[in-house]
């Protein structure tokens, strides 16, 4: 019912570190195939399905190959709209709200890069922190258009995230490939 899940990857910077360890429940969105070792097939769909809000870092098998594990933020449910123009998020035609908080920091992706970190305001009023790199940021994008029971996520550092603008390797997630909510860290590297 409860997972410890490891951090991988930067692509959750700044509000997950490489080596943080947290716990995700499974049982949060109801359960599928995936939320058990190995994905045997017991059943199809979901039990007990339940619905995730924008704004939930989720963990997800990646549609490319179903075994592997993803941890990003959810942006885009069934019927939503996403793009990107001029480096702002757009969500069903509206931009999303950012404020920058600092100009100063610096992340890591392969790289030192020096990135803006901003507060970023959801359509539901949640709230966090992503970071754009200063230059060469992800500008422009075409539409996206989220499938019916599929959901479109994105990482907190968005110039350093595979995701689901990356229709070939990510893409939209079928919802049957959730695997649960990310609740508490329990171990941080910083």
């Amino acid at each position: 019912i409860i997972q410890p899940f490891y951090i991988p990857s930067s692509s959750m910077e700044p509000n997950l570190l490489i080596g943080d360890r947290l716990f995700v429940t499974k049982y949060s969105y109801g359960y599928s195939r995936h939320s058990f070792p190995f994905s045997p097939p017991f059943f199809k769909g979901r039990l007990f399905s339940n619905s995730p809000n924008i704004g939930d870092v989720v963990v997800f098998k990646t549609p490319a190959d179903n075994r592997t594990d993803y941890i990003k933020r959810l942006i885009g449910l069934p019927g939503d709209t996403i793009q990107f123009i001029n480096g702002d998020l757009y969500i069903n035609d509206n931009q999303i709200s950012k404020s920058i908080i600092s100009k100063l920091d610096i992340i890591y992706c392969g790289e030192r890069v020096d990135v803006n970190t901003f507060k970023e305001n959801l359509p539901n009023g949640r709230t966090h922190s992503t970071v754009y790199y200063k230059n060469f940021s992800f500008q422009n994008s075409d539409k996206f258009v989220v499938p019916e029971k599929h959901f479109f996520f994105l990482g907190d550092n968005r110039d350093c995230s595979k995701d689901s603008r990356y229709l070939t390797s990510v893409g939209y997630v079928h919802e049957n490939n959730l695997v649960g909510k990310a609740q508490l860290i329990f171990f941080s590297s910083d």
